[in-house]
């Protein structure tokens, strides 16, 4: 009868309440204004001159007493007794009187008394409630049930269509969606429905969306809450908060219930003599709320969290969350699909190549990508054109790895040429060593972010590993910088603060970490704590360990500082040639720098082509390969018709696809470097 009729209760439990009161109102306001006296008092009081005006109705007498009465400010009042004299020592006193009719039933006063005061208390309880509900997550009314929101079948909007670059993820909530769809053939095998599955991954690469995607897809009622949802001034009040979420989780069986950030509340209970009632109440009643809801009934529990490391061992078992979806940040192809399903309402020019911004993009989330559609969008109608341009995509991944372009900041001559040179000397040790990724963009244009210029690489194609080679000459390329300064200027600036930064943190991280120096082989010195979010390392050795540490990454630093220095001196008329088109240009584009570049070293030239070439004859080996694979399919069509071959045309079809995207990948990057050529 309450549970569904807020309306209905309110009135229940705030009526009498307020009725209460004002009847109690009323009565005081009686008790301090009105006096009964006897016959014999009021008789008394006429003698005496001392009453003003008398009303006479059939019961009851009520007397004004005058101002200088010892009985002044109250109304009194006494039995009618039906006194025949009682007119004639009324006119004797020189009183005034009237009489009031039976009927009579006085609406002014009860509307005054009772009307009134109940309209004022119902509005004015109405607001504080309505506050009190908005800050307490459903209000004072029900402080024990659950906030959650509820989406009915179809409402979420959205499908495994919206998410791109998770693949496996999808692969692993797939047959929970088809266990809801159809789960009597899996019971019939005498399997059960997963009872939870644990979305695990940095923050923006669409946990939250998958877990609307499910819902979407399985067609079921989705409740969706944070797990700081459950965490109340009032103790007792999450763990009141599980029950009830589970509850009408049963009532909509089969339905499927995600907890947002559920680290809020499932941290470990790690011992600790001060510990936080509240928070583990909640926990232990989520812990036997997952052990005692039937799966067969068809409640699916999701959570996300980016802290898996801070989960209670309890919670992370089997039977509460038997599955752990990693949803980490995508590869190439996962960016590159992401910001096509991002751009599908956004009208493209036909120049769009989004496999050029995927490659330039390495460690973006699905959120960081879906921000750089937005930005191009943005940027094309402040330029006023009607579809977005490659430039605008471009320019939108370099606002938000540096800034915006900061016009107002005017250099001086000797900064900009500091800069300049600054720049170009990245540029050039990234272009002279081998294993490096290539010079996209070269720029002393000031950005918001506080970046007076920077160099843009953009890698050839996507790393998984990471050589000490390639360590060494990442290092180089960041102390490239500082060291044209010294080979230009014979002086140094404070223009190479994050170069140097960066460059220890990688030096420190071969020491500590990937076991890549002589002196410690391979001991790990640090562990890496949260590394869905900062990543941070905690450091594992005794403080002389931690002081040879510091040796050993010095040692790193200084011979890539040497190294870059020699590289430096040995081009110097090539480190000034360019930087003085720089600061002609203020950009320069990787194609002008590398002209500049082979007009030097014409064999490197050659080695590009050289590359080119391979790459082009493996290019043709795949699509011969296709082509036979397509042709051989088509004779097994046409020859065999029968079930029996299905799995295997299903393998050829999967090398088919799989062939086709590296033909397209290699065709688009072979456009590519034409392009640049």
């Amino acid at each position: 009868m309450f549970k569904d009729n807020k309306k209905l209760k309110f009135i229940l439990i705030y009526g009498p309440i307020v009725i209460g009161l004002i009847f109690i109102m009323n009565y005081t306001k009686t008790v301090m204004t009105t006096k009964e006296v006897d016959y014999n008092q009021f008789l008394q009081l006429l003698k005496d001159k001392q009453v003003e005006s008398v009303q006479i109705s059939a019961d009851k007498l009520t007397i004004e007493p005058k101002k200088d009465s010892k009985e002044a400010g109250k109304t009194l009042y006494t039995v009618n007794l039906g006194d025949p004299d009682l007119i004639k020592e009324l006119r004797t006193a020189n009183v005034n009187f009237n009489g009031v009719a039976p009927n009579n039933i006085g609406l002014l006063e009860i509307a005054l008394s009772w009307i009134l005061p109940l309209a004022i208390f119902f509005i004015l309880g109405k607001m504080l409630f309505g506050k009190m509900d908005k800050k307490m997550g459903g209000g004072v009314m029900s402080f024990g049930k659950n906030t959650a929101k509820l989406y009915a079948e179809d409402e979420t909007g959205k499908t495994f269509n919206d998410v791109a670059g998770q693949e496996e993820a999808k692969e692993s909530l797939i047959e929970i969606v088809d266990f809801l769809h159809d789960p009597r053939k899996y019971t019939d095998i005498g399997a059960k429905l997963p009872k939870g599955a644990l979305l695990v991954g940095p923050p923006g690469t669409g946990k939250t969306l998958l877990a609307k995607a499910v819902a979407g897809e399985a067609k079921v009622p989705f409740f969706s809450m944070s797990g700081s949802d459950f965490v109340e001034m009032f103790v007792g009040m999450g763990a009141s908060r599980v029950r009830d979420l589970f509850k009408q989780a049963e009532e909509k069986a089969p339905c499927i219930v995600f907890i947002d950030e559920i680290d809020a509340i499932g941290k470990s209970r790690d011992g600790a003599v001060q510990g936080n009632d509240e928070r583990e109440q909640t926990l232990n009643q989520l812990l036997s709320e997952m052990d005692g809801f039937d799966s067969s009934k068809g409640v699916v529990i999701l959570a996300a969290t980016n802290r898996p490391e801070v989960l209670d061992k309890a919670l992370l078992r089997p039977g509460r969350f038997d599955r752990r979806v990693i949803v980490d940040r995508p590869d190439l192809k996962g960016r590159e699909a992401i910001l096509q399903v991002h751009a599908k309402d956004v009208k493209l020019s036909d120049d769009v190549n989004f496999l050029s911004i995927a490659k330039s993009t390495p460690g973006a989330v699905g959120a960081d990508l879906a921000n750089i559609v937005n930005e191009s969008a943005l940027s094309a109608v402040k330029h006023g054109r009607k579809v977005v341009l490659q430039k605008d995509l471009e320019e939108a991944v370099e606002v938000i790895i540096a800034g915006k372009e900061k016009k107002d900041r005017i250099l001086s001559p000797k900064e900009k040429k500091l800069v300049a040179f600054h720049e170009v000397g990245h540029a050039l040790v990234a272009a002279l060593l081998k294993n490096t990724d290539p010079v996209q963009k070269i720029t002393i244009v000031p950005r918001t972010m506080g970046a007076l210029g920077y160099t843009l690489q953009q890698p050839e194609e996507e790393k998984y590993l990471v050589t000490k080679d390639e360590m060494i000459n990442e290092i180089s390329v960041l102390l490239g910088g500082r060291s044209a300064e010294e080979v230009e200027f014979n002086s140094i600036s404070t223009g190479a603060s994050n170069d140097i930064e960066r460059a220890t943190q990688s030096a420190r991280s071969m020491v500590t970490i990937y076991g890549m120096t002589d002196e410690f082989d391979m001991m790990a010195l640090e562990s890496v704590t949260n590394r869905y979010l900062d990543g941070r390392p905690v450091q594992n050795c005794s403080a002389k360990t931690a002081a040879i540490i510091d040796q050993q990454a010095l040692q790193i630093i200084k011979s890539c500082h040497k190294r870059a220095i020699e590289i430096l001196q040995n081009n110097r008329d090539l480190l000034t040639k360019i930087s003085n088109v720089l600061l002609e240009k203020e950009t320069l584009l990787g194609n002008e720098f590398m002209e500049m570049v082979y007009e030097k070293h014409p064999e490197m030239k050659k080695q590009v082509e050289e590359k080119e070439k391979e790459k082009a004859q493996k290019l043709d080996e795949k699509y011969k390969k296709l082509q036979e694979i397509k042709e051989a399919r088509e004779k097994e069509a046409r020859e065999k018709n029968s079930d029996e071959n299905h799995l295997d045309k299903e393998d050829t079809s999967n090398k088919v696809i799989s062939l086709e995207r590296e033909v397209s990948v290699g065709k688009e990057s072979s456009n590519e470097s034409d392009s640049e050529k």
